[in-house]
């Protein structure tokens, strides 16, 4: 493993996700606001990092979710909206990227560094706060059945 990432993954006390990549929760408000699941944090702020040649698995969470690039190499955002249009989001720092996106409530993204080598350390700001019990792991069998435009996508970005 590259040097920084490592040192990034001890300094962050960084931990395995189940979507892949590895994060630290460093943010959980004490504030509980009421949503049709039941009370959540108000909002909860993650480190995520993600090396080249994994990715993040296709997954959707009950709440919006803030994406802000803090060093790396860019990351592509891929969104599947609910209404049925794909969007790539580019967050990085070079002229065609943007530095924060949302990936608004209930859309499926996945997401994988941009190249061949490097890293992306992000940060994950969700509002209603995150909690596990709204986190679902897309299936590729049933998510290419909703976006079949995207079969070969989600066939690349899927665990199950």
């Amino acid at each position: 493993m590259h040097a920084r990432i490592q040192a990034l993954a001890q300094q962050l006390q960084l931990q395995p996700h189940p979507e892949g990549g590895f994060y630290a929760e460093t943010y959980r408000s004490a504030t509980l606001v009421p949503t049709p699941a039941g009370p959540r944090p108000a909002a909860t702020m993650i480190y995520f990092l993600l090396t080249a040649g994994n990715f993040s698995a296709f997954h959707r969470i009950a709440s919006d979710e803030g994406w802000h690039h803090y060093e790396g190499g860019s990351l592509q955002v891929h969104v599947l909206h609910t209404n049925g249009r794909y969007e790539c989001i580019k967050l990085g720092k070079e002229a065609d990227a943007v530095p924060q996106a949302w990936v608004p409530a209930g859309a499926w993204f996945a997401s994988e560094v941009v190249g061949t080598e490097g890293y992306a350390l992000v940060g994950c700001t969700v509002a209603p706060g995150f909690d596990f019990a709204d986190f679902e792991l897309a299936r590729a069998a049933d998510l290419s059945v909703q976006y079949p435009q995207q079969a070969a996508l989600v066939a690349a970005l899927c665990r199950g």
